[in-house]
């Protein structure tokens, strides 16, 4: 689906934290990080236990030179994969972070 879809589906009064992180997603391919940050925040403030939208949530922070943001972003996601067991998920935002912990201390 196309991002003009998922605006339309909330636009229709259909909001979720599955939707809002299709749609934050879309926006993050379009390189829109500033508008995929909103609707990426509103996904983990739906469902906390997001930990695909933590992830993407932090790119989009480091995308936009936002690097404490991004690290507090994975430190959420870090700590919901480790509950869920999402393996894949946690030691990809583990690099992500140690990533951006380099370019903050830049």
């Amino acid at each position: 689906m196309s991002r003009a879809n998922f605006e339309a589906m909330l636009a229709k009064g259909h909001d979720s934290a599955m939707l809002r992180y299709s749609l934050g997603n879309a926006c993050m391919g379009e390189q829109a990080y500033e508008t995929a940050i909103e609707h990426l925040k509103k996904a983990v403030e739906l469902d906390p236990k997001y930990s695909a939208a933590w992830k993407i949530l932090g790119k989009c922070y480091e995308a936009e030179g936002l690097y404490q943001q991004a690290i507090d972003s994975w430190d959420a996601g870090i700590t919901v994969a480790e509950e869920k067991g999402d393996k894949q998920a946690l030691k990809e935002m583990q690099v992500f972070r140690k990533r951006a912990a380099r370019k903050l201390g830049d």
